[in-house]
């Protein structure tokens, strides 16, 4: 077999490695430019803390309707506002930091999901829920997925110099009208709703991974935002590729391969990147 085989073959052949390569892509140009303004706002571990505080939510809908799409999309969407909302107001109102406000819901989120799918579920249904069925993706899920990813794309279109004016400056923001806290709430409400989608293909605990990951890597390679969106979108589709042929060939799930695969993207960034990787700085103090 040669190369060219071994990595078109599984997709031409096969429809559910088609329809995962499109899901998976799909999740990684939505998620992965949310991911890089998490990043340049510091919030990288709230994208941590909403993917788990969807949980509850997720789960409550599968108690109430078995695995309907619908109901435990709404489900999620809701607690992961609810628990955004939450954390801020804790935030403002007790001398306890927002980070750690975020911390204390996810943990309980964590907790209260996993109990309600143990409820009237079984271990495949605890696991469908926290990591996914990328190699199971239906009409709907599928549909979900690139409809969340387009708004998303459209989303941040509009809002793209807000949110790098609030990113460099958030005081301008709330000095000049209050638009401030409405970015913000849009944002959170993004980042969210990608979450929500995404929990189909990676699951409620590996979707972030998607999100993250090949964000923080596309920071080792471009300075500007402007460069960083659209890297770390491909960033996460060659992820998608290579974690899908992996997990084809080798016989191991799917989800966890994807992002292993952009963790490993992730490592080398850390490694040779431009920008604060590890070569460049060790050649500089050489230089020095």
């Amino acid at each position: 077999m040669t190369a060219l085989q071994w990595a078109v073959a599984p997709f031409l052949d096969y429809g559910f490695m088609r329809r995962a390569l499109a899901g998976a892509s799909a999740l990684s140009l939505g998620a992965a430019p949310l991911g890089v303004f998490l990043v340049l706002r510091r919030m990288s571990l709230m994208g941590d803390a909403m993917s788990h505080a969807i949980l509850p939510g997720v789960a409550a809908g599968f108690l109430l309707s078995g695995l309907s799409l619908g109901a435990m999309m709404l489900g999620g969407i809701v607690t992961g506002l609810a628990v955004a909302l939450l954390a801020g107001l804790v935030a403002r109102l007790t001398p306890l930091r927002e980070d750690a406000s975020f911390a204390a819901f996810y943990l309980i989120s964590l907790g209260l999901g996993v109990l309600l799918v143990s409820l009237r579920g079984s271990n495949m249904d605890l696991l469908h829920v926290l990591f996914g069925t990328v190699l199971g993706l239906d009409d709907d899920a599928l549909l979900l997925v690139t409809a969340t990813a387009s708004v998303t794309l459209l989303a941040l279109a509009g809002l793209y110099r807000l949110l790098v004016a609030e990113c460099l400056d958030p005081g301008f923001l709330r000095a000049s009208g209050g638009r401030g806290g409405w970015v913000h709430m849009s944002f959170l409400v993004l980042v969210v709703v990608n979450l929500v989608a995404g929990f189909q293909v990676l699951g409620t605990l590996m979707v972030v991974g998607i999100m993250m990951l090949p964000a923080a890597a596309a920071r080792f390679w471009m300075r500007s935002a402007a460069g960083q969106i659209p890297l770390a979108a491909g960033i996460g589709v060659t992820a998608s590729i290579v974690g899908l042929l992996v997990s084809y060939h080798f016989n191991v799930p799917a989800s966890p391969a994807i992002i292993l695969a952009a963790g490993v993207c992730y490592l080398f960034s850390i490694v040779g990147g431009p920008h604060g990787g590890l070569l460049r700085a060790s050649r500089r103090s050489r230089r020095a």
